[in-house]
């Protein structure tokens, strides 16, 4: 059964912002973060329909409302579309800290106008989909353009939008005015523009602006027959369905057929031509990466997590293994592990005795749960030692480098 995550965190002006994690069966293919329409909130008809679509294909999605909407604490007179964009980021930001970061960012209407900017904030984002979405915020001010004078004047006015009172400030109208087509310039993820020759709410020109203000790759897709709400199922699953196709041009495909490579081999390919790198073996697939303060985009375990993921996976299968053919009670076994340089002044190793000594140390938590002797249990923490990789780590171990060419692979 598909997983739901009620989550809260804290948004751009600190407001407390109500979000919904929803993710597939097995392991996500990629995580998408969706952007609600001005006024509206995430469980909008065509936000979560769209979200229930691509999680059946696969994709883990996060919804919020904004600040000051839906179930999101907040005023919303105090919002703005900077602090849209700025709750995004804030979206962004606990999706990578507490699931994996998006990569893709998906908006509708003045949502997707907001994801166009906040993407630019959010580095492992690959891909970024607008649905009827404005090139600009300036644009938004039509749904009030009635009461404009009056914000002008007084500072705020109460304007109704889709039959409900909202109050807009004018610090609301200076923000959107200072917004601009020529930002969509810098995004670097590939874009795709949705949007229906009939939508009365935001013209298709709209779109015509977002399409030549971005550089390539970028696509468009028209929605055909469907109103600005995507009110028919029908439209809401179309949307979901071309977005997941498209995303397979820049997502790892784990079907794909990949090099080459002996057993006992790894292969090491990249992938984006900085830190992202393709790993093979034999009959594996994964990655590794960078994390962004380092200039990578996390999308994979770094070099030492890949270590650690070594001496700790190798571990736990020589005490299972051992304690099975004894036919111990281990019921689990878990393993926490961290990597740090120490510097030591007495060191055998070192082959200047004057000055102090870097040691690379693995600390390494093993908790044996079971039925379990004290003696069982010691006699484990020895077997723990002798682990394949461990020996290898600690003993003789020799790299050599060769350069290879293309031919000869």
């Amino acid at each position: 059964m598909p997983q739901r995550d009620k989550v809260t965190f804290t948004g751009g002006i600190d407001a407390a912002l109500a979000g919904l994690v929803e993710m597939p069966d097995g392991d996500p293919l990629a995580y998408a973060l969706f952007a609600h329409c001005f006024t509206c909130g995430k469980d909008i008809v065509a936000a979560s329909r769209i979200s229930r679509e691509l999680v059946k294909r696969g994709f883990g999605v996060m919804r919020f409302d904004f600040t000051g909407l839906g179930h999101s604490s907040g005023d919303f007179a105090d919002t703005n579309f900077s602090s849209n964009v700025r709750d995004l980021v804030k979206a962004a930001d606990f999706l990578r800290e507490h699931y994996q970061a998006p990569s893709i960012m998906v908006g509708h209407s003045l949502g997707g106008t907001a994801t166009l900017r906040a993407a630019l904030e959010v580095p492992e984002c690959q891909g970024v989909v607008t649905i009827g979405s404005p090139a600009d915020a300036k644009h938004v001010a039509h749904q009030f353009e009635a009461d404009i004078a009056a914000i002008e004047r007084d500072g705020e006015a109460q304007v109704s939008l889709a039959g409900r009172a909202f109050t807009i400030q004018k610090q609301f109208l200076d923000d959107i005015r200072a917004t601009s087509v020529e930002e969509i310039h810098r995004l670097k993820a590939d874009l795709l523009v949705m949007h229906s020759p009939i939508d009365a709410t935001v013209n298709i020109s709209e779109a015509e602006r977002i399409y030549v203000s971005a550089v390539h790759p970028k696509s468009f897709v028209s929605l055909g027959k469907a109103d600005h709400l995507l009110s028919s199922a029908k439209d809401s699953e179309y949307v979901a369905s071309i977005i997941a196709s498209w995303a397979t041009r820049f997502l790892p495909n784990e079907n794909s057929k990949g090099p080459e490579v002996s057993k006992g081999e790894v292969f090491v390919a990249e992938n984006d031509h900085k830190f992202k790198l393709n790993v093979f073996s034999d009959s594996h697939q994964w990655q590794a990466d960078e994390p962004v303060r380092f200039g990578g985009k996390n999308s994979g375990p770094d070099p030492y997590e890949h270590l650690l993921a070594s001496v700790g996976s190798c571990t736990a299968m020589t005490v299972r293994m051992y304690a099975d053919r004894k036919e111990w009670p281990l019921d689990d076994v878990r393993i926490r592990l961290r990597h740090s340089r120490q510097h030591v002044e007495d060191c055998e190793e070192c082959s200047d005795e004057t000055k102090p000594c870097q040691l690379d140390v693995i600390d390494r938590d093993i908790e044996l749960i079971g039925e379990l002797s004290v003696a069982q249990r010691e006699r484990l923490l020895e077997i723990a030692d002798r682990c394949p990789v461990h020996r290898t780590l600690t003993g003789s171990l020799a790299i050599t480098t060769n350069e290879v060419t293309g031919a000869s692979r």
